[in-house]
């Protein structure tokens, strides 16, 4: 479902958007802003003084009428950036709400027989939590379950956006599947584990669409904040009204109610709404769900995110890496002889064996006759493998079980072959042996190997206060060279599902935000724990319940671009918060000059923009208080770039950028309009 970035502008968001702006105009939902509710309750008034001017009662409905028009325009606009926002997602779950066709459902009337005959047809909608069907190949799987039997490729591009199929089979983390994906070879058995229309597709469309969505701590406290100033402005106002009043100068309600809006936050309170959604959308976009708004924000908040070793900062599979022969044995000779005992291992490890040898030393494979060649397969007994050809016996494998197998024990292995394994040991690899009948011919260096790059990335969340600890079940030893080599701030050796949450559980009573990812079901308490858990797709039901965001591509690098993202939710708030503040306080010096500059000429020194008169001067700033909103949406939807900088630089860059920016723009915006107003003949 991964999709690019759509436009406010394309047809299929823009109608849309702009018919939900017109019903959020409702006063029942316009309430939970505060800002924009004030606004709308304002325009209204004005409207009001319009009619009663229009009928007689005033001798300037036009301007009366111009303002109103302007405070509504403002008010659409802001409910329009949210609905822009809320419509990207909502397209994206009519996508899936197509894909999710009427489901039927094979359920086993006696799920025990190893047969599986006894189906009954039924749809999808009539099963219960408990129930067990069969799905078969091209079948849709018809609910939220576990395998409980067989092993089938599953496609979840549906779901996921990739076209590669996935394995699923009865225990382990990977059995859970989903409602609406496909079985493309063989057949599981799989027990339901949801109610029709709580399944992983319904509640991620509910999750899309924003029907859950709420407000988050962040966004309370700025509502708050943005209330006090309003109230703030509300009484600079009244309190204008009676100096007005003492002085003689002419300005009615209409001019003072106009004058209200432009000075309250309507800039980031517009765009609030907006912001939060847009950032889930981006996580969307990512292929990404997340819960709640409040997990996206917290990741912005993380101060340390635990990773996976395997599969996060390290490959799935070691990789042979050199070499190493005993004392009358040449490289060559050893790479010979472990590409001949490799030829059967489809193991990742055994073809890393192979592709080494061939490209280091130029080999080519073995002819091998049937009738004179046993392949030995790796056991969990033997912890060894090899192979018998043209009579030689070669094997390679664990340390001590290759030593049985030539009868030596370490001290008659000699100096060369313990100091190798000793070396590769300390380094945080894996030896692995390898003998041809009762010789020992050497060692094959097998080592995880670290991602490319992700040592910078690691450098990036260092620099912007994010400490990394690798959680691994490796030894201390190991877990230490790789750390090393990752550039993580710390490690957790052999971790137990008990010691990852006494260690999330440690961090948060020091006051740290934790993130972790997981796919497991012992990762479960530790994703319910953190403050920000993301579950694998591709792992259990359990550990996708535990989690609060759920990673549909099952990539565990992932973690880093939520942090990212939260992150730059929290920067574009605190930037167009900025911009607001400043953009507010600037209009305020362009526009009370003007109106008071005929009963106080004196004021003529700080009306530098000299604007026509006092009612272009208010109207020329309501149009300028609504159009800065609209320039201001695609902003508000992409979000400001994110750098990874610390709180003094960002706050810095907040300042310079937007704060001077609000300051400098409604001088220049308000003067243009005035001389448009002016040249049109409006006032």
């Amino acid at each position: 479902m991964s999709t690019k970035p759509v436009s406010m502008l394309d047809p299929a968001i823009f109608g849309p958007a702009l018919r939900d702006a017109v019903i959020k105009l409702d006063p029942r939902q316009l309430i939970r802003n505060p800002v924009i509710f004030v606004t709308e309750i304002i325009a209204v008034l004005v409207t009001v003084l319009f009619v009663q001017d229009a009928m007689g009662a005033g001798d300037a409905p036009a301007f009366t009428g111009q303002i109103a028009l302007w405070l509504w325009f403002t008010v659409l606009f802001a409910t329009f950036a949210e609905a822009v926002a809320e419509g990207r997602g909502k397209a994206q779950a009519d996508s899936l709400r197509r894909g999710k066709s009427d489901l039927i459902a094979k359920k086993l009337l006696f799920p025990d027989q190893r047969d599986n005959r006894g189906c009954e047809v039924i749809p999808a909608t009539g099963l219960k939590i408990g129930d067990i069907v069969l799905v078969e190949v091209n079948d849709l799987i018809p609910g939220d379950g576990d395998v409980i039997e067989g092993v089938a490729s599953v496609n979840e591009s549906a779901i996921t956006g990739e076209s590669a199929p996935v394995i699923r089979e009865a225990g382990g983390d990977r059995s859970a599947v989903t409602g609406g994906t496909q079985v493309i070879s063989d057949w599981l058995k799989v027990r339901i584990t949801t109610k029709p229309g709580e399944s992983f597709v319904d509640r991620m469309i509910a999750l899309i669409e924003g029907a859950r969505r709420q407000k988050t701590p962040n966004e309370i406290a700025l509502s708050i904040l943005l209330s006090g100033l309003t109230l703030v402005f509300l009484i600079a106002v009244v309190s204008l009204y009676g100096l007005a009043a003492y002085s003689g100068t002419d300005l009615s309600v209409a001019v003072l109610a106009a004058l209200l809006v432009t000075l309250i936050p309507t800039t980031i309170g517009g765009l609030l709404s907006a912001i939060g959604i847009a950032g889930m959308d981006r996580l969307i976009r990512f292929n990404v769900i997340a819960t709640s708004g409040r997990a996206v924000e917290a990741a912005g908040d993380v101060d340390t995110l635990l990773l996976d070793k395997t599969g996060t900062i390290t490959f799935g599979n070691r990789m042979a890496s050199e070499f190493l022969p005993v004392a009358g044995v040449s490289e060559r000779e050893l790479a010979e002889a472990v590409l001949v005992a490799s030829l059967a291992d489809e193991t990742a490890e055994g073809r890393s064996i192979v592709a080494l040898a061939k490209s280091d030393f130029g080999l080519a494979e073995p002819r091998i006759i049937d009738n004179a060649t046993t392949f030995i397969a790796f056991s969990a007994q033997t912890r060894l493998s090899g192979i018998d050809i043209e009579g030689r016996r070669i094997r390679k494998g664990a340390v001590d079980a290759v030593l049985r197998f030539v009868g030596l024990d370490k001290a008659q292995a000699g100096g060369d072959f313990n100091r190798a394994v000793e070396a590769i040991a300390r380094s945080g690899g894996t030896p692995l042996a390898v003998a041809e009948a009762d010789r020992l011919l050497g060692v094959v260096h097998l080592k995880d190997v670290v991602k490319p790059g992700i040592k910078e990335r690691f450098a990036a969340l260092r620099a912007m206060g994010i400490r990394t600890v690798m959680v691994t079940g490796d030894n201390p030893v190991t877990a230490a060279a790789i750390a090393s080599e990752a550039g993580v701030d710390d490690f957790l050796a052999e971790a137990t599902p008990e010691q990852k949450l006494d260690f999330i559980r440690k961090e948060q009573t020091g006051g740290r935000l934790i993130a972790m990812c997981g796919d497991g079901t012992n990762d479960a308490p530790a994703l319910a724990q953190a403050d920000v858990g993301v579950a694998m797709q591709s792992g259990t039901q359990a550990a996708r319940e535990a989690g609060n965001m759920v990673d549909l591509d099952s990539s565990p690098t992932k973690l880093i671009e939520i942090v990212e993202i939260g992150k730059q939710i929290l920067m574009t708030r605190g930037a167009l918060t900025t911009f607001s503040i400043a953009n507010d306080v600037a209009k305020y010096f362009a526009i009370i000059p003007a109106l008071f500059l005929a009963t106080y000429p004196q004021l003529g020194a700080l009306n530098v923009m000299g604007l026509s008169s006092p009612e272009s001067a208010i109207l020329s700033a309501v149009i300028f208080n609504a159009l800065i909103i609209v320039a201001l949406i695609p902003l508000a939807l992409r979000g400001v770039r994110y750098r990874p900088v610390g709180a003094a630089a960002l706050l810095s860059r907040n300042l310079l950028i937007y704060g001077l920016g609000g300051l400098v723009a409604p001088f220049i915006g308000i003067k243009l309009v005035d001389m448009a107003v002016t040249a049109s003949g409006l006032i």
